[in-house]
């Protein structure tokens, strides 16, 4: 089974690109189902990759291999192996991501490794079809005793999927305890957010050391607590987190306890808070805003940028003068330069300047493919603020 580019549509893609759109397809199979394995050709014939297919999604196609080699058990058993070998290199052990898309070259499935279970995401029909096979290939890699499938996320919805959360093997009582650069964290794999945790924040949490010390900080959407027991235990005079759900503070304040952290967490809208806070005219030398993605598609861009504008210019009337601003995107669809524009933007609205001190991105374990920059999605600027 195959698709034929449109004339001179197969450059990005011979670069290194795995993606596909439906409107640079020439030819395609009339009766291929959802997540039918492909060969890629050119306009001219030419066999440029092979991968799977979705006549009803945007991305038609998305290529696994530039090798003509069979998708099976073994493919998959190599590349998962591959990953894990490279999180070997890069001291991991315990948990991490595991498996990151197309930055580890299997487009469309998020696999996380929290101690002995893995949570696994399966966003498109080609890894859906295929995601016993895959499952079989990471019980070998990884001989886990849990594998809970996580695939609650919207961008099923545009691939026809069906949302669901089960598990597959083992069982899962309560939340479960893991340990993350000395910290330890209890985290709730079946009802929390994602798969449970963010490891793509691990090296940039850490950057807090040396820079919020004798300082009273504000951690915002602080989720379980990560970003607030870092700045605590590198020396925060005071901290305070908020986050609007009730269950994430819980296990908040249970991993401050876990950790022997004095943090006070508290349930609210971060947006209410932030003009509360301004008119009481409170003050902190350290403001961290790790939101959720507020832009789900380009066209929600620009309501986006306004959110993401209101909080970082809350933010920055609330610290005090060289006052340390983190803030953060997790949307691929807000670049780096759109990002750092909406901050000049912040500043001159709240009045004042403000300086980068370090920009930076997602953790070593969601490896970036070169040609494919929508896999690099998280930007986290360290601003000083004047």
């Amino acid at each position: 089974m195959t698709i034929r580019l449109k004339k001179k549509e197969e450059r990005r893609i011979l670069r290194g690109h795995p993606w596909v759109f439906s409107n640079e397809i020439e030819e395609r199979p009339a009766d291929a189902q959802p997540g039918a394995i492909v060969d890629v050709l050119d306009h001219n014939g030419k066999f440029i990759g092979r991968g799977y297919y979705n006549p009803h999604s945007l991305i038609a196609a998305r290529i696994l291999t530039r090798k003509k080699e069979p998708i099976d058990q073994s493919f998959f058993l190599n590349r998962i192996a591959d990953a894990a070998s490279l999180r070997q290199r890069m001291g991991l052990a315990r948990s991490f991501r595991a498996v990151y898309s197309e930055g580890d070259y299997i487009p469309g499935l998020i696999v996380d490794k929290y101690e002995d279970v893995l949570v696994v995401q399966s966003l498109t029909a080609g890894i859906e079809r295929l995601l016993n096979t895959v499952i079989d290939a990471l019980d070998k890699v990884y001989q886990p005793t849990t594998v809970i499938l996580k695939n609650d996320s919207p961008a099923r919805s545009l691939e026809g999927l069906r949302l669901e959360t089960r598990i597959v093997k083992g069982a899962v009582s309560g939340p479960v305890r893991i340990e993350e650069s000395g910290l330890y964290y209890h985290i709730d794999l079946l009802g929390g957010q994602k798969t449970g945790f963010f490891f793509d924040q691990r090296e940039n949490r850490q950057a807090l050391r040396g820079l919020v010390d004798g300082k009273k900080t504000l951690d915002c959407f602080c989720y379980v607590g990560a970003w607030a027991l870092n700045a605590k235990r590198f020396g925060a005079s005071e901290v305070i987190g908020i986050d609007s759900s009730e269950r994430a503070i819980a296990l908040a304040r249970e991993n401050a306890a876990l950790n022997s952290l004095s943090v006070e967490f508290e349930t609210a809208d971060v947006f209410d808070e932030l003009k509360s806070l301004e008119k009481e005219k409170k003050s902190f030398g350290c403001i961290i805003l790790d939101p959720p993605a507020f832009v789900k598609s380009r066209s929600k861009i620009r309501e986006a940028i306004k959110g993401y504008k209101e909080i970082n210019l809350r933010a920055m009337r609330l610290l005090e003068d060289s006052g340390l601003l983190v803030t953060c995107s997790c949307s691929y669809h807000i670049d780096e330069d759109l990002f750092k524009e909406m901050l000049i933007d912040a500043a001159y609205s709240a009045g004042r300047h403000a300086r980068i001190i370090e920009m930076r991105s997602q953790a070593k374990d969601h490896p970036v493919a070169l040609a494919c920059r929508e896999s690099r999605y998280l930007k986290c600027a360290f601003l000083i603020v004047d």
